[in-house]
């Protein structure tokens, strides 16, 4: 019985780049070469040592066998720095934000909004007319993939939930003065975009250990939307620099809040065990995971660095924070207004905005008249404050002068 076997590639190990990176047309150029020299040419081209589109043949043993212990230790989840920071507060502040999608990030340059084409461009505008767009506008750049609805030139804009297909390099200077500057709609093809966008950070050529974490946790996060069946309501995507790589895996979900409305939130440290309580607590029920939150879009940074101080890193936020305030309610349910019974039959209702003193004082005064057997009208002026007492006693005393004069009175007549 003959087995059938899967034929081999004519070309060697070290051109099996990306589909999406090479043409049939540049395959048969380097096929024509001889052997050696196509390894040659291979070495020159500089590639990142690991590409998305790998990771999307493997499966999740595969990207953890993929990264090395060595790696892992020192760019990955494993990495010393992992949890030693406060996350809380880490997210300047903005308004909206704007994904130009363009390549992907096994091309991205250090500094690809300042050197690619596309990017640069859109960049230069936005900063060009900052002083004129109203709303505090973030821009990144996104991933372009064939397997997906996100295509060179897609401009995805935040909280608007809106997608602009294919803008082109001379279309730039206007799509910024009518959509970002004048909140007018641009005239090329809009889409409006439904369900949960999840941006992760993959820059590896701008900092090694997004170039390690991003790839595995995009793995992961697609893994969960095929077991879930949430192909069309979760969508992820790479991203390009968006601060803060030492809290790497760096990630943005933007998806309605408890109350439908869309928000942006910035998650750091996240880590492949993260992801099914990504799923499950904020894309299901739009509750934000505290223990590894950074910010979120519309928040300013004094806000955030106000939660920073109440927040603990690596998950003790949320235990600490129920400590106090289980402290805070025993407190109050011990200032809080109640009713006492004293001896013969004296009644009383603590208030809960009256001080520790006057309140001991009240009692004391309780106290003291209840042995004495003072009737109603002395226990309730006992219950009075002092100042009451004196003014209640000067009327009374007015009251008895008055009396006596008028009996003086009265008698001499």
């Amino acid at each position: 019985m003959r087995i059938a076997h899967r034929p081999r590639s004519l070309l060697p190990p070290a051109l099996h780049f990306p589909s999406h990176s090479w043409s049939p047309n540049r395959i048969l150029s380097f096929c024509s070469l001889p052997l050696q020299k196509p390894r040659t040419l291979a070495l020159k081209r500089r590639r990142p040592e690991r590409t998305i589109a790998a990771f999307a043949m493997a499966d999740t043993e595969d990207i953890s066998k993929a990264i090395s212990a060595e790696e892992d230790a020192k760019f990955g989840f494993s990495r010393p720095e992992m949890y030693k920071s406060n996350l809380a507060g880490t997210v300047d502040q903005y308004d909206r934000h704007v994904f130009v999608c363009f390549r992907g990030p096994e091309s991205w340059l250090p500094r690809v909004e300042e050197t690619d084409l596309l990017p640069k461009l859109f960049s230069s505008v936005v900063k060009s007319r900052k002083d004129d767009i109203a709303i505090k506008t973030k821009i990144t750049i996104c991933e372009e993939r064939e397997d997906t609805e996100f295509e060179c030139g897609d401009v995805l804009i935040f909280p608007d939930m809106i997608k602009y297909k294919c803008l082109k390099d001379s279309d730039v200077d206007g799509f910024v003065d009518d959509v970002l500057v004048n909140g007018k709609q641009w005239t090329s093809a809009v889409q409006k975009l439904n369900g949960a966008y999840v941006f992760v950070c993959a820059h590896g050529s701008r900092d090694k250990r997004c170039g390690v974490c991003g790839p595995v946790l995009i793995e992961k996060l697609k893994e969960e939307i095929e077991s879930r069946g949430l192909r069309d309501q979760v969508f992820v995507a790479a991203c390009s620099h968006v601060g803060g790589h030492k809290y790497a895996g760096n990630l943005i979900v933007y998806s309605p809040d408890s109350e439908g409305k869309i928000m942006g939130h910035w998650y750091g440290y996240v880590t492949p065990d993260d992801v099914p309580e990504i799923f499950d607590q904020h894309i299901g029920q739009g509750i934000v995971i505290e223990r590894i939150w950074r910010g979120q879009m519309g928040a300013p940074t004094e806000e955030g660095k106000m939660a920073a101080e109440q927040m603990l890193p690596n998950g003790k936020a949320a235990k600490e924070r129920k400590k106090r305030e289980e402290s805070n309610s025993e407190i109050t349910q011990e200032n809080v207004g109640g009713c006492c019974q004293g001896s013969n039959g004296f009644s009383c209702c603590r208030d809960g905005s009256l001080g520790v003193n006057e309140e001991r004082k009240l009692e004391k005064n309780i106290n003291a008249h209840g042995k004495k057997g003072l009737g109603k009208a002395s226990s309730w002026i006992a219950s009075l404050e002092q100042s009451d007492v004196l003014a209640a006693v000067a009327v009374i005393g007015a009251v008895a002068t008055v009396a006596v004069a008028y009996s003086l009175y009265k008698k001499s007549g």
